[in-house]
């Protein structure tokens, strides 16, 4: 059976505001690594706020899009290298602790 379109958003919306509040810049402010942490965080943090800017709405299929662009962009930054995020976290789909 499909996922709930409306469990599976608020599901995704959550998701993603812990992914956001569990990486951590590795690299220090002012840096040009630093420098697309923070933009790359941005984008994910903006794409939360569009999410439940349309889940309020109650526009799931477009709160879903947002949280998973979101997700994806904060993702790509962990595989990249940009955060460090917790060893114990099932968050993300690759564990940069070493």
């Amino acid at each position: 059976m499909p996922a709930d379109l409306e469990e599976k958003t608020d599901r995704y919306g959550e998701m993603l505001a812990d992914a956001l509040e569990a990486a951590e810049p590795a690299a220090p402010p002012g840096t040009p690594l630093g420098e697309a942490a923070a933009e790359t965080y941005e984008m994910a943090d903006s794409y939360l706020d569009d999410g439940r800017h349309f889940r309020a709405a109650d526009d799931p299929v477009n709160a879903l899009a947002s949280f998973s662009y979101g997700y994806g962009w904060l993702d790509a930054g962990v595989r990249f290298g940009l955060f460090e995020v917790p060893a114990d976290t099932e968050l993300f789909t690759t564990d940069t602790q070493q």
